[in-house]
């Protein structure tokens, strides 16, 4: 079966042990987690999991029923069949030398990033996008010597008119739903 790239969302219990609870189960089946962000949602007891893994559909759904039987587990999204928004925040400390500080500035302003910290030998710029633009940035400032790369790794939210379909674990009553019978969070 055909392997491919798979954004996950999850709501969580926001407790302690939860984070390495999840990342345990998919590192049992032997998943390397691509990309993994974890933060507190609009209601502070509840965390928001966004988790990008390569798997087959078969084997991520097994991944997806073992999580909804998590009692800690409030609700699962496989978002990549659907219309979201994705975003990545990354900070790269690109080499600077007087001759390249102009290029590089203008390099960060054709990307709608910011130059955010300046030295004498290096600068730091944040960026905001989608993993194509994201990527794009990241290639075209390795020439000049990226000395240092951080990245959040991915966010994901599905656009308001998709029709996202939603696995809601057994303990909160319901097995599986359209998210046209869940009421708002």
């Amino acid at each position: 079966m055909r392997q491919g790239q798979h954004t996950i969302a999850v709501l969580v219990e926001n407790q302690p042990g939860v984070l390495a609870h999840i990342s345990g189960l998919f590192a049992a089946r032997g998943f390397n987690i691509d990309s993994l962000a974890v933060g507190e949602t609009e209601d502070s007891t509840v965390s928001r999991m966004t988790i990008v893994v390569n798997a087959d559909a078969k084997t991520l759904e097994q991944v997806v029923k073992q999580l909804n039987r998590l009692i800690d587990v409030i609700k699962v999204q496989d978002l990549t069949e659907e219309s979201y928004i994705d975003r990545e925040l990354i900070l790269a400390k690109v080499a600077m030398a007087p001759n390249t500080r102009a290029e590089l500035m203008q390099v960060a302003e054709i990307f709608r990033a910011r130059v955010v910290d300046i030295g004498t030998k290096s600068l730091t710029i944040e960026a905001t996008g989608d993993q194509e633009k994201v990527e794009a940035l990241i290639d075209l400032l390795r020439p000049y010597g990226l000395k240092e790369l951080v990245r959040t790794g991915r966010v994901a939210i599905a656009r308001e008119n998709s029709r996202v379909k939603l696995s809601v674990s057994a303990e909160r009553g319901v097995s599986s739903v359209d998210d046209k019978h869940v009421p708002p969070s």
